[in-house]
């Protein structure tokens, strides 16, 4: 009715005017340009009108930030090798059709909500607001929700297992549902990363390491352990967990003075119009997830298999710097999977010190069982360093921003990019101000010193000298000769490159795979490394 009505007063209006200037020649150019503003005006009221109908029906034209991080996790390539495709039964209590998609009246979604009410410490009600989530979950973005159901048996039994120690509402496993789409990778717009959604500072104050090489933000345990002490926190401020949810996702400050506003009001619902628009849609999207994931089934939604679950994970501590590529030819994992059950490294880099590696437990076991040969052969590949090389060590430093600074000249000036500055520092949505702080880890180049130390008896090359050391055998009667490449001028030196392998080198240089094999010390079925250095006996 409103629309009708502004519609028709706009036209009268165009046409009286138009009427009274028609045989006014000298106004033809004000005519044409009043046209053109009551055109642009009446389009103006149209949109207005219909943004306003829409609202009033519970649909949004901006984004939404839960469906936004759903999204996100439709873009992680990686998932596609973590999880099957979803096992569709043959038969089912409720006898759909594989594409059908249910809908149900107010009162069945009332009475579900209900039943999971009465044994929850959350006020699990039902309105308007929930009601738009479900749909979202139910209906808009039943793929992702099926991975989310995936993806949940890995997470949620360590969830679990944590919350219940820290004597928190097991519930609140859902809230990383609506934080990261259960998605370890996950970074929002301001740099809130991992599945929980820390920013750098709350991150630091729980003691979650942030640099170029570690994100803990991102290590699954760590995070949630975090996340459980934060939640515990949140709950001993304001005695609620609709408020600590609220507080949660706007912190702690926003919801103090949104009680101001409101009057010493005390809970969510109270509060909620004095609250920001993300935070008045986050506890309805918390109270949907925790509806659709408990009845899944009724809304025709089956989880896509995982190919491991939490059950059947194990982790290591690596005394070494590992390399993932190291990991996957070592263990004979693919790399995928490794990137998959490690998110916490940003360089794809296990740095020494006390590092954790997360695997498949039978990869674990692997790994116990050969751990003094894996690193073996990892001190073996860095042996092969030029004289000049350097390692690199990170040093953090603090950078007070002066007028007129961008981020962009500050990752200039310290060698790093924007995205690592954001991800270390909390930086809202009005940028930088001259006199902040912000936190940088820059390179500083060290000598390198070989893992190793060989002992010659010649001051030769060093290099030649590692060569000669490595490459030793032992001939028929027992005693040490030297490697080929010091006796035989046939013998030369390959470093592999990318893509290539015993059979193409074979190929390449006209000798058998056997030979090359026997020559390095290899099984003849190895997979080469980039960057490897191979023994070739030229043909004579």
């Amino acid at each position: 009715m409103p629309f009708i009505f502004y519609y028709c007063i706009s036209t009268k209006i165009i046409v009286t005017i138009i009427s009274v200037l028609r045989y006014n020649k000298k106004r033809k150019a004000m005519l044409t340009n009043l046209k053109y503003s009551f055109k642009t005006s009446l389009i103006a009221i149209v949109l207005i009108i219909g943004n306003t109908l829409f609202a009033q029906n519970g649909l949004t034209i901006t984004d939404n930030p839960v469906a936004a991080m759903l999204d996100s996790l439709a873009n992680q390539k990686i998932l596609e090798k973590a999880l099957a495709k979803p096992i569709y039964p043959k038969t089912n209590k409720f006898k759909y059709a594989e594409d059908s998609v249910p809908r149900f009246e107010d009162f069945v979604y009332e009475s579900r909500l209900a039943k999971l009410d009465a044994n929850s410490p959350f006020d699990l009600v039902y309105n308007p607001h929930v009601k738009g989530f479900i749909e979202l979950y139910a209906m808009r973005r039943r793929t992702l929700v099926s991975r989310m159901m995936g993806l949940s048996q890995l997470y949620y039994p360590m969830f679990e297992e944590i919350f219940d120690r820290h004597n928190i509402p097991l519930e609140l496993k859902h809230l990383a549902v609506i934080e990261s789409a259960l998605n370890p990778n996950a970074r929002s717009k301001c740099g809130a990363t991992g599945l929980w959604q820390f920013m750098y500072p709350t991150g630091k104050m729980y003691g979650l390491t942030v640099n170029s090489y570690i994100d803990e933000r991102s290590n699954v345990y760590k995070a949630t352990e975090a996340a459980a002490e934060y939640l515990k926190s949140l709950y001993g401020m304001f005695g609620d967990w609709q408020m600590v949810l609220a507080a949660y996702n706007a912190g702690p400050g926003t919801i103090s003075k949104a009680i101001r506003r409101s009057g010493g009001k005390k809970t969510y619902w109270e509060i909620r119009p004095f609250l920001p628009t993300e935070t008045q849609a986050y506890v309805p999207a918390f109270i949907a997830a925790n509806y659709v994931m408990n009845y899944p089934t009724e809304h025709n939604i089956y989880a896509s298999t995982p190919r491991k679950t939490y059950f059947e994970v194990d982790t290591a501590i690596v005394k070494e710097t590992m390399s993932f590529e190291q990991i996957s030819a070592a263990l004979d994992v693919p790399i995928e999977e490794v990137i998959y059950f490690n998110p916490q490294y940003r360089k794809n880099v296990i740095p020494e010190g006390g590092n954790s590696l997360t695997l498949p437990k039978a990869k674990i076991g692997m790994f116990f069982t050969n751990e003094a040969e894996i690193y073996a052969a990892i001190k073996s590949q860095k042996l092969i360093v030029a004289e000049n090389s350097v390692a690199v060590k990170e040093i953090q430093k603090t950078h007070t921003v002066r007028n007129g600074e961008k981020i962009s000249t500050i990752a200039r000036k310290y060698g790093v990019t924007v995205a690592d500055i954001k991800s270390w520092n909390y930086i809202g949505k009005k940028g930088i101000k001259a006199g902040k702080k912000l936190i940088v880890y820059v390179k500083q180049n060290v000598p390198s010193i070989n893992p190793v130390d060989v002992k010659t008896d010649t001051p030769k090359d060093s290099q030649t000298n590692v060569a000669s050391k490595t490459d030793s055998t032992l001939d028929v009667d027992g005693k040490k000769k030297l490697a080929d490449n010091s006796i035989d001028s046939k013998v030369q030196y390959h470093k592999v490159e990318k893509g290539e392998t015993l059979y193409r080198l074979s190929k390449k240089f006209g000798i058998s795979v056997q030979d090359i094999a026997d020559l390095n010390n290899l099984n003849k079925n190895a997979q080469l490394q980039r960057g490897q250095r191979l023994k070739i006996k030229q043909k004579s």
